[in-house]
């Protein structure tokens, strides 16, 4: 996963889930529509990938702003972090079921918003409104699933909610690949998303409250009625005693850490534990987006162009590997972070991303000074004023490829028959691009034709594959096990922040990087925030595989020291 809280999962639970829901299928009903907006959480944030390869052709102020494409791409997170902070508030004051009502009324606006703009500033405000409704959905969705779901089956049920993130995204490439031919193409892909919302809010409209949020209210018949519904009547009453134990430890922890924000940062900072907690959970989380896996996953088919498929609908359709090896990964992960451990598999990760990312710099590199030189007959009289004005001023036109060409805001109509040979630098506008096309040429303007286009394919699906099991899904799991029991929530909540602002720096900066360095040596920069991450990870994450709470306490307290060995417990 890139973003949102995953639950590991054991084989043991996912079978007596798959027994304990035949039985009670309301549980499934419950976990299911909430688990819509896990759904949503991963499409919304997926479909601009595609969508916005066609907002550039329907915009040319959009096309011609780099600085625009981010913001269409990045708003959607800047607003998921106030969102979640909002859903963090209604959670608790409003209810489960009031926050996921309105997250859908966000999501549907944002959809409707979209698919309707006339003009890129609206596009903007109807991500800010998805933006907003991810934001509540990804604190909401896995509480609503926690809360409604028995304990015995709770981790299968929350992971489901994970894997239907991964799955969004995926579901958003293949529609966004199902509409390159429609008219409309971007509106579509954008508006369909209005439809999900709308299924989630009628049906939630139909169940009840989470019965902790009730208990809690002192609506103690309303939460026993919906714990009649979940557990055997033999387990009722056991349950209702577990929830008063439990929200009276709630009222414990916060009479001891606090009720707002700074109190709360104020006594984990005091505290050695909570703090060196802190530090490896926000550095996991940091480091999780700094090796630039949302600049694939929001930019894959922009990623595709730059690799050399000029085409649209084929660089959609790469995009396909990535978003499925995903969820892939994050399905691998559930096998292998229990038997191998959270810290190895970290640095596993990291050390086959790093191997990764350099190749692709590699490849980039050698594509760039590979790319076909420009024909300067062809550039200079292909039609009247057609000549990229940066090359016709050129005195040594000879030194120009297509690459130099795409820099310079200019495009490469590529050679009739053979797009490896010499092409035209012509000027980037659409009169002239039709001529290009009308001559069965292939028009490029952000990369160029390469012989090396598929091994960067490859090189990006081994990217993913590599970081979904290990960066992908354990930074989440070591955050819900690293901080001591009254502490878990304000650390996950500060590390989960961090993540979501890190992931904010990598989708608003990675055009304008590949715009200003080159893609290869983006590449080749989050390579290095990789090996930072490596180093950082190594010194201050402990193991807490197998470890009781008190155990990883004690190893925080006398502080890591990663050449020590850490005991483990069976």
């Amino acid at each position: 996963m890139v973003e949102g809280g995953f639950h590991r999962t054991d084989r043991t639970e996912i079978t007596e889930c798959w027994r304990t829901t035949w039985k009670t299928p309301y549980i499934l009903r419950l976990a299911l529509t909430a688990g819509i907006g896990g759904l949503l959480f991963g499409y919304d944030t997926g479909v601009i990938s595609g969508a916005l390869l066609y907002i550039r052709d329907h915009f040319e102020s959009v096309d011609n702003n780099t600085w625009l494409q981010e913001m269409i791409v990045s708003m959607a997170v800047g607003a998921a972090i106030v969102g979640a902070a909002i859903g963090a508030w209604m959670n608790d004051s409003l209810g489960r079921k009031k926050s996921i009502l309105t997250a859908d009324v966000l999501f549907f606006l944002g959809a409707v918003v979209m698919a309707a703009a006339p003009a890129p500033w609206v596009i903007v405000i109807g991500r800010l409104f998805v933006g907003l409704g991810v934001g509540m959905a990804s604190m909401t969705a896995p509480l609503y699933i926690s809360e409604s779901s028995p304990a015995r089956i709770r981790g299968a049920l929350v992971g489901m909610n994970g894997l239907l993130i991964t799955f969004g995204q995926f579901l958003s490439y293949l529609i966004n690949l199902g509409f390159t031919q429609v008219n409309g193409t971007w509106r579509w892909m954008l508006g369909v998303a209005g439809i999900p919302p709308l299924v989630q809010f009628f049906l939630m409209l139909s169940l009840p409250e989470s019965p902790r949020f009730l208990y809690r209210m002192d609506k103690k018949e309303e939460a026993k009625a919906v714990l009649q519904r979940i557990y055997p009547e033999d387990d009722v009453d056991k349950e209702m005693n577990l929830l008063r134990s439990s929200i009276e430890a709630e009222e414990a922890d916060k009479a001891f850490i606090g009720q707002n924000f700074f109190s709360k940062f104020a006594s984990a900072m005091g505290n050695t534990v909570v703090r060196r907690a802190l530090y490896a959970g926000v550095a996991v989380q940091v480091v999780q987006q700094f090796v630039g896996i949302n600049s694939v996953m929001y930019y894959a088919p922009s990623i595709m162009q730059l690799a050399g498929y000029a085409s649209k609908v084929v660089a959609i359709g790469l995009s396909l590997v990535t978003s499925g090896l995903n969820c892939v990964g994050t399905v691998i992960s559930m096998s292998f972070v229990d038997r191998y451990g959270r810290r190895r598999l970290m640095l596993i990760s990291l050390v086959a991303i790093i191997i990764g990312l350099v190749s692709l710099s590699v490849v980039f590199y050698t594509s760039a000074q590979r790319a076909p030189h420009i024909n300067n007959f062809e550039s200079l009289h292909f039609t009247s004023n057609s000549t990229c004005s940066a090359y016709a001023s050129l005195s040594n036109p000879s030194s120009w490829n297509c690459m130099d060409c795409v820099k310079h805001k200019c495009s490469f109509c590529a050679s009739e028959g053979n797009h490896f040979l010499p092409g035209a630098c012509l000027a980037d506008e659409k009169p002239i691009k039709r001529t290009c096309k009308g001559s069965k040429r292939v028009w490029y303007d952000k990369g160029c034709p390469s012989k090396l286009g598929f091994l960067a394919v490859v090189l990006l699906a081994f990217y993913i594959i590599v970081y979904s099991p290990g960066m992908g899904t354990v930074p989440w799991i070591v955050n819900s096990e690293i901080y001591p029991l009254r502490y878990r929530g304000f650390g996950g909540g500060v590390a989960a922040m961090a993540n979501w602002t890190a992931n904010l720096i990598v989708s608003m900066t990675f055009l304008s990087l590949t715009e200003a360095l080159g893609s290869w040596a983006t590449f080749l920069l989050y390579a290095g925030f990789s090996f930072i991450g490596l180093i950082v990870i190594y010194l201050v994450v402990p193991e807490t595989k197998g470890l009781p709470l008190e155990e990883i306490e004690n190893v925080l307290r006398n502080g890591f020291r990663p050449f020590s060995k850490i005991p483990q417990s069976n």
